[in-house]
């Protein structure tokens, strides 16, 4: 049951964000949903899926330039290759097309 409600609460809340128009909306939002250490992690995470997905670089290169630890670059990298989402892939791939064209 609370799988249910977690799954039903997330795909409610991404809808919600798609509604969201500017950077500067998306900005205001997710200083009112997350405290700043929150905001900070996503942004390390990300910073570090940015890193995986286009350098070849070592962890310990990452960790260096990003302050991240390596069970966070660890982590960001099981999801980009193993996990089943494709999240981070899918917006990786967006932004290469965009700089594509």
């Amino acid at each position: 049951m609370e799988d249910n409600y977690y799954n039903n609460s997330l795909h409610n809340l991404c809808s919600a964000m798609l509604l969201l128009e500017t950077k500067n909306e998306m900005c205001s939002f997710l200083r009112d949903l997350c405290t700043p250490k929150e905001l900070s992690a996503i942004a390390e995470r990300w910073r570090v899926c940015k890193l995986l997905g286009h350098d070849n670089l070592s962890y310990r290169e990452i960790s260096h330039i990003t302050g991240a630890s390596l069970t966070t670059i660890s982590r960001v990298a099981r999801f980009l290759k193993d996990e089943p989402y494709h999240g981070y892939l899918t917006l990786l791939n967006k932004l290469k097309k965009i700089k594509k064209e």
